[in-house]
């Protein structure tokens, strides 16, 4: 299944990645001396011990094959050669040449081989380079028929002027525990003015994970928030419950706000790896957070308390506004073309928008019910005003006219994804929408293809 997705911005990655060093022996001691903490009460192993082994084994197979004596190497290439008797061979075109006997060339360049083999370097791999025009999208996804599959899928979606696009796995990153929750962000953690790396949110651990999506075939975050240290008491600051939702600050790059089951909201420094705020305004577990896009300071978050609550991060210890929902909160999300209007989807199927200026009226906006089963997903379109995209546990993915707090339903697509966990527009080319959901498999819409669509929407200008 598909549980969370996010678009990469073009541009954002590498065109050739990285790939990934061995971690050090240190770093496996501590990777495995962190899972034994986590289980030290569990007979049976989870992911994350299944995980450690695994980058052990795989560090312990290319120790063994780097210290390998080369006597016995070069003793039993000979044998394989048969050497003693390599003059009794018959004479003729040798198996492995191209028939032209001794040929000598002058220089490296001039020969057909040297030179076919340095055209196709390993590290310029044309299945691993990004082109410029090449959109990404990354999704945290678990096998539910093999729990130790848990993994963040990197997949490149070609557009074509002609025929169907072409959508295909860029990357694969082993997870140690169902991951829930993903936030992608440019924060440049390993220097540089900007990066490509997502935080990841997972079930059975408080840990949000980190990752580096220019570094291909890695084994370990390159950072970590959160977490139990040697003693196996909680790091200052770190959450105490799996991580639900994740939020990053585009203004502040370095800012991001989790929402966990321990009740807690947390606002992190992804550079220095502290927790600078702590809130505890919900009484259960917190699902979703958003921050606003034009007041960046201000951060939204809902919860299975069944309420929403606006909070400055400025004036943390503030109670802020709170508005009851009537059912635990699935998704929320801020309004691109307005600083004062959000949306909150629902357990009960239903979706309810809100404007901060009525604060005194606890009333929504408007109410759609649109949905037989949980409103797991939000998404507003940033092209087109007042456009927004539902998704359900029905396994159902629809449009809305928002227009004058009026919403009218104007297309509804069924992607044989299952029931759904999340939806997302793309930045760069806004009428795409990304599904994932219980079957696994990601989908990408098109909803210019819809005629309701198309009609009411044309063929709108892409966002830069």
């Amino acid at each position: 299944m598909i549980t969370a997705l996010s678009w990469i911005p073009k541009g954002a990655a590498k065109a050739i990645p990285d790939r990934a060093k061995l971690p050090s022996k240190e770093e496996i001691e501590k990777l495995k001396e962190s899972c034994k903490i986590f289980n030290k009460e569990e007979e049976e192993e989870n992911g994350e011990v299944a995980h450690a082994k695994a980058v052990a084994e795989e560090f312990g197979k290319s120790s063994k094959s780097k210290s390998a004596s080369p006597s016995m190497e070069v003793d039993d290439g000979l044998k394989e050669l048969d050497m003693d008797n390599y003059d009794e061979e018959d004479d003729g075109i040798e198996i492995f040449s191209s028939g032209l006997g001794d040929l000598y060339y002058k220089s490296n360049e001039m020969d057909p081989y040297l030179k076919r083999n340095n055209d196709h370097d390993d590290d310029s791999d044309d299945d691993s380079k990004i082109l410029p025009t090449d959109l990404m999208i990354v999704c945290a996804r678990s096998d539910s028929d093999n729990k130790e599959t848990n993994c963040i899928d990197v997949y490149v979606f070609e557009e074509t002027s002609v025929g169907s696009p072409n959508m295909y796995s860029h990357q694969n990153i082993i997870v140690p525990a169902i991951p829930l929750c993903t936030a992608w962000l440019d924060c440049p953690l390993k220097g540089g003015e900007k990066g490509n790396f997502v935080a990841v949110g997972s079930d059975d651990t408080p840990i949000i994970e980190i990752w580096d999506l220019d570094v291909r075939f890695e084994v370990l975050p390159c950072v970590q928030l959160g977490g139990q240290n040697e003693e196996g008491n909680y790091k200052e600051g770190s959450h105490t419950e799996p991580v639900l939702g994740l939020a990053w600050n585009k203004e502040f790059r370095n800012i991001l706000a989790s929402a966990s089951a321990d009740t807690k909201v947390k606002v992190w420094d992804v550079a220095t790896g502290t927790c600078k705020i702590t809130m505890d305004h919900h009484t259960d577990k917190v699902q979703a957070v958003a921050w606003n896009h034009y007041a960046p300071e201000v951060l939204l978050s809902g919860s299975f308390d069944q309420t929403v609550v606006l909070k400055d991060g400025r004036q943390p210890s503030h109670s802020g506004v709170k508005w009851s929902v009537m059912s635990d909160v699935e998704s929320l999300a801020w309004d691109p073309h307005s600083e004062h209007t959000f949306v909150v989807s629902l357990e009960n199927g239903t979706v309810k928008g809100f404007d901060v200026r009525q604060a005194s009226n606890s009333n929504p906006s408007f109410t759609l019910n649109g949905h037989d089963k949980a409103a797991t997903s939000v998404s507003y379109n940033i092209s087109a005003p007042n456009l927004l995209a539902t998704a359900s546990m029905d396994k159902t993915v629809k449009l809305w006219d928002l227009s004058n707090n009026e919403p009218s339903c104007i297309a509804t697509h069924k992607p044989n994804a299952g029931s759904l966990f999340s939806i997302a527009f793309s930045a760069d080319n806004p009428f795409l929408l990304a599904m994932g959901g219980v079957k696994g498999t990601l989908k990408v819409w098109d909803t210019l293809s819809d005629t309701n669509v198309s009609n009411r929407y044309g063929t709108r200008p892409v966002r830069p």
